[in-house]
């Protein structure tokens, strides 16, 4: 088999690198000798398969740098075509080739799964008898070779194919079975840690006798109704005052981290559903990433019968890193259940999580790997923050880019360096997969399975970090769009609460008194200020009347809380505003402009959408309502480069 066989790219297409290297050991000098000793079995074999003298030597670079094979190195960097480096190697074995597996020759097992994170060999059972189609290894070729000589039987019933046409048919054969575990596995194997029932008995019994007695005390007299509204009133302080130590917290800023060990395998996971749009978009993005293509493994994740984004995908160059992974129609259809499913085929130590419309800086992965090398073996996940580009677009997106500043760059960053619980943002998560895959994975009936999940990993014992390499993305310009999506994450924040809250006592154990209060703060005073915003609202303006006309009289109960409500209501719109005005930069508060003063609607539409929230969870707990996204248009937008000539992760970090 001659070179013009294969279809060559990335390393033949090197023009700079030497055309004339030495690639026999007589004929290297001795410190390039002994960087290619290792790789003289690979050296040899791809020789004599015809393989060009500088397209092995630049492998072999690669392969020595990244700690992998020359093989490994050729067909990840998209120089050898598979099916023709695959055909090949059956033709040298005289062995027959198969490029496409019939899924239904194989026997499903669970131990099949293996073949899906290392693609090496499968039993087809053929109505001729079994086939066994294997996946060979380059420098175990002669060892083959020499095994089908001494076994000529066996070599009959002997194929060759592709790692990628292998695992697609083990995909395919076991799909059943995985969809289903997905969707059961940690309701099965933890069922308290799940959202599939969204109440427990106990839970169920409480909410209805606590309905029954907020009704009999407001109907008994005024007093009991100023105890409730001292109660929400403190619980609403609660949480500002949590928010409030956030604007006094400083990081220390820090160049990025630089390591010179060899990188790990390090998995993508995207989860997509009618995405066509801004396929080409995370593509592009996605191949941006600086990281060495054969430690890569990017798993874009579809429902099956999404035709148009799996289409779309596919009309894309994906190079050999990319795995298009399709997903059985089986309910709940959630992005936890499509990323539970991917989740028995991550090769990499290390995942992260990536929405469609992201476009994460491409240091991203090693500003991970190196914090979680700098970080103490307890911090399995670490959060980078999201920033929103389109900020000019409209009041709702102005609004929701100081949101997210102060939770990604001020909130979330405090929170972690004091060890405390950390609601995770849905996207951009880097984690320890053995560690995640402990704790369940995520859970499909959690429409919010981001913040769960960061709750989950603290009560296990776990603890969340945070590093500064961004993830780009666009905020919802209209209010429909952002409704819906706020309306999602409310009704799994509410999941969330109910589902840790099943056991008060045995939680409060596993957190420990502090990270307990944090949470009771983060997620149940952030529900209980939303719902209760409108009717403090409501309470402002009565009370605000009634002090006109001389009543309550000074010092009064009432008068108290009508000051507690002012300073509730005040300081939760500064300090929304202040908390992301404080973590943007010049360009992102210029973007914003004036916009700002639209914070108090803002609260408003929050409150709504907590509302909508609680009123579908007992009808519609999982019903997932999809965000459209459209490719990121640059016009009058933050530019990612512009933004790092301000504040460069690589020099000042967010603070």
């Amino acid at each position: 088999m001659r070179i013009g066989e294969y279809a060559l790219g990335g390393l033949e297409a090197d023009q700079a690198a030497p055309h004339n290297i030495a690639i026999s050991s007589r004929d290297r000098p001795a410190p390039q000798r002994a960087a290619f000793d290792s790789f003289e079995v690979e050296i040899d074999a791809l020789l004599r398969l015809g393989i060009g003298k500088p397209v092995i030597a630049r492998a072999a670079i690669a392969a020595r740098n990244n700690g992998t094979t020359i093989e490994r190195e050729l067909l990840a960097s998209g120089t050898l075509d598979p099916d023709s480096y695959y055909a090949g190697l059956a033709r040298v074995l005289r062995l027959s080739f198969l490029p496409t597996i019939d899924a239904s020759l194989i026997a499903d097992s669970k131990t099949l799964d293996t073949q899906l994170i290392d693609a090496r060999m499968v039993r087809l059972n053929h109505v001729s008898g079994a086939v066994l189609a294997i996946v060979p290894e380059i420098s175990k070729l002669d060892e083959i070779a020499a095994f089908m000589r001494d076994r000529p039987t066996l070599s009959e019933r002997t194929v060759i194919t592709t790692p990628a046409a292998l695992r697609q048919a083990v995909w395919r054969c076991g799909a059943e079975r995985r969809v289903k575990d997905s969707a059961r596995h940690l309701f099965d194997t933890r069922a308290g840690f799940s959202a599939r029932i969204v109440l427990s008995g106990k839970q169920g019994f409480l909410a209805g006798l606590g309905l029954c007695a907020a009704a009999a005390a407001f109907a008994s007299g005024v007093a009991t109704g100023l105890i409730v509204h001292l109660t929400v009133s403190m619980i609403y302080m609660g949480a500002i005052l949590l928010r409030a130590l956030a604007l006094g917290h400083t990081r220390k800023s820090a160049a990025m981290p630089q390591t010179t060990d060899r990188l790990p395998v390090y998995t993508v996971l995207v989860a997509l559903y009618k995405e066509a749009e801004v396929a080409g978009q995370l593509v592009a993005a996605l191949k941006r990433l600086n990281w060495p293509a054969s430690k890569l493994d990017i798993k874009l994740i579809c429902e099956a019968d999404d035709h148009l984004t799996i289409a779309a995908l596919r009309a894309e160059e994906l190079g050999p890193q990319f795995e298009l992974v399709e997903v059985p129609a089986m309910q709940p259809r959630t992005k936890p259940k499509a990323l539970n499913y991917a989740l028995t085929a991550v090769r990499g130590e290390f995942l992260v999580i990536y929405d469609a419309e992201d476009r994460p800086h491409p240091d991203q992965l090693r500003a991970a790997h190196a914090e979680f090398a700098a970080s103490p073996a307890d911090v399995v996940c670490l959060q980078a923050p999201l920033v929103t580009t389109n900020g000019s677009a409209s009041w709702i997106a102005a609004s929701f880019a100081l949101e997210y500043a102060a939770l990604f760059r001020m909130l979330l960053p405090m929170l972690a360096s004091y060890r405390l619980p950390m609601p995770l943002g849905g996207t951009s998560n880097h984690l320890r997969v053995a560690e995640l895959k402990a704790a369940g994975g995520w859970d499909p009936h959690n429409v919010t399975e981001d913040a769960d999940l960061g709750m989950r990993l603290y009560r296990l014992g776990y603890r969340c970090g945070v590093i500064d390499c961004p993830t780009y993305e666009d905020a919802p310009t209209t209010a429909k769009v952002w409704l819906n999506q706020r309306t999602r994450w409310f009704k799994g924040w509410l999941q969330t609460w109910l589902v840790m809250m099943r056991s008060p006592l045995v939680l409060l154990k596993e957190m420990g008194p502090r990270a307990f209060a944090v949470f009771q703060l983060l997620i149940g005073g952030m529900l209980v200020s939303s719902l209760a915003h409108p009717w403090l609202i409501v309470l402002l303006m009565t009370t605000a009347t009634y002090v006109l006309l001389g009543f309550p009289p000074p010092g009064s109960t009432e008068q108290v809380l009508f000051m507690l409500d002012i300073a509730n209501t005040t300081m939760s719109y500064g300090l929304f505003y202040l908390l992301g005005r404080r973590a943007m930069l010049r360009d992102e508060r210029q973007q914003i402009g004036q916009r700002w003063l639209a914070v108090p609607v803002y609260w408003l539409m929050i409150s709504l959408a907590a509302w909508r929230a609680a009123l579908e969870l007992p009808f519609k707990p999982f019903f997932w309502s999809k965000t459209p996204h459209l490719p990121t248009d640059t016009k009058g937008k933050l530019h990612p480069a512009r933004f790092h000539s301000v504040r460069s992760v690589n020099a000042e970090k967010f603070r």
